[in-house]
């Protein structure tokens, strides 16, 4: 049986945003103090290219911070593609916890169609 699932993404565990840096190519995120414009914030910060200042991810809360001032300091397809790609690492995390295998398939609107196996039966 199949099912159509969409999310809201929290951004809440460092292994995902680690796996989502990894594969954009990106580079590591780093735990500190992050300047934006007009003020500092906590968290886990990761570059993306080409942005003036880095997106900061507030695990607790799940909220991630960020000042591109309306693209002219960052191109927003960045901050989505990332937001996308670690839905999917948390998505395949927490998947094979439970022993299902994952499978992926681009699609051409630019979304990606994850399938689980349960039980990773193919």
């Amino acid at each position: 049986m199949s099912h159509i699932v969409q999310i809201q993404t929290e951004v809440r565990d460092p292994v995902a945003v680690t796996a989502a840096c990894s594969r954009l190519r990106l580079p590591q995120p780093l735990q500190g103090k992050f300047q934006l414009f007009g003020t500092e914030v906590a968290g886990l910060g990761v570059q993306l290219p080409k942005w003036r200042y880095p997106l900061v991810c507030d695990l607790s809360s799940g909220q991630v911070r960020f000042d591109n001032f309306e693209g002219r300091w960052g191109e927003q397809v960045h901050l989505d593609n990332f937001l996308q790609i670690h839905a999917i690492e948390k998505a395949r995390i927490e998947a094979r916890k439970k022993g299902h295998t994952v499978t992926e398939q681009a699609l051409a609107d630019g979304s990606i169609k994850l399938t689980i196996q349960v039980g990773g039966a193919v």
